[in-house]
């Protein structure tokens, strides 16, 4: 396939200035950077082929954050028999009193991986992408009625792990079972 200079001029742009945002969805997704940048890759992969299309439409970022929940709902149902962490690596200490912002986080993480794969789908481009309804809809392929149930259910789940939980207990679980 044949592409103009201008069209990979305009991708090359288009990668370079999402890939940051992008990235910050996939984590709040999987919860790990790691994943989260390989999901993105394959995502921008998938919008390339898709750009000759989307430059006409004019909505790039939405179809490549669409696409960044697509692969990651695609890799969540594939087995797990992929790479898997073998060792731990020792964390330094930062000099900064970052404690509560880190646990904080560590327990939102958490519990955020205790939700199922579209509801937290829901929690993270609502909340966190700040889409409103009918995008989510949009990016999620589904009604707005599933959007708005989905988000609730995903929100009462929340609620309640943290009215039954302590924030230290939620930190606890997570990095005992690691859900990512």
């Amino acid at each position: 396939m044949k592409r103009d200079a201008d069209a990979e001029s305009a991708f090359t742009e288009f990668a370079a200035a999402s890939r940051a945002r992008l990235r910050n969805t996939a984590y709040l997704l999987c919860g790990d950077w790691d994943r989260a940048s390989d999901h993105v890759q394959e995502a921008l992969i998938r919008v390339y082929v898709a750009w000759p299309r989307l430059q006409r439409q004019g909505r790039e970022l939405a179809y490549a954050r669409r696409t960044v929940v697509n692969v990651f709902l695609d890799a969540s149902r594939r087995r797990s028999s992929s790479e898997q962490p073998f060792a731990v690596t020792p964390e330094v200490p930062s000099p900064e009193d970052v404690a509560r912002g880190v646990s904080d986080r560590a327990a939102l993480m958490t519990a955020l991986a205790r939700l199922p794969e579209r509801q937290r789908a829901c929690v993270v481009l609502r909340y966190f992408e700040d889409l409103d309804v009918r995008e989510t809809a949009a990016t999620l392929g589904c009604h707005e009625g599933t959007v708005k149930s989905q988000t609730s259910r995903a929100l009462a789940s929340l609620r309640v792990m943290f009215a039954e939980a302590s924030r230290d207990e939620l930190v606890a679980a997570g990095e005992e079972n690691q859900p990512w």
